[in-house]
């Protein structure tokens, strides 16, 4: 598998529901790519709604949430590298190839 940064210049870090979007700066090979961690500021013209519920809430519409994600130049650039299970690998976790940049967060775990 040949990648390049046209294809997929986003390498998104999921943690179990999360969601931290990361961009590929540059490729060094098809098994090892430098990323770095892009800015997300949740877009508060989305209300978010919490009921009775949880440990302290239930959020029903966390799949509503929004984010203005932008680059962050001072973020330090870090290697992943791909394993045999075809995601790439880094210091925080895995990271999956993407044509956009995803945040999500999730506030029901």
């Amino acid at each position: 598998m040949s990648i390049t940064i046209q294809e997929f210049p986003y390498a998104n870090h999921h943690s179990w529901t999360d969601v931290t979007p990361y961009e590929v700066v540059r490729v060094i090979s098809d098994k090892t790519i430098e990323i770095r961690e892009m800015r997300a500021e949740r877009d508060e013209s989305v209300e978010l709604e919490w009921v009775a519920g949880g440990f302290a809430g239930h959020c029903v519409n966390q799949r509503d949430q929004k984010w203005v994600i932008t680059p962050d130049p001072t973020a330090p650039v870090i290697r992943a590298r791909r394993r045999v299970d075809g995601y790439y690998h880094s210091a925080y976790g895995r990271h999956m190839l993407n044509d956009r940049a995803i945040k999500f967060y999730d506030y029901n775990f």
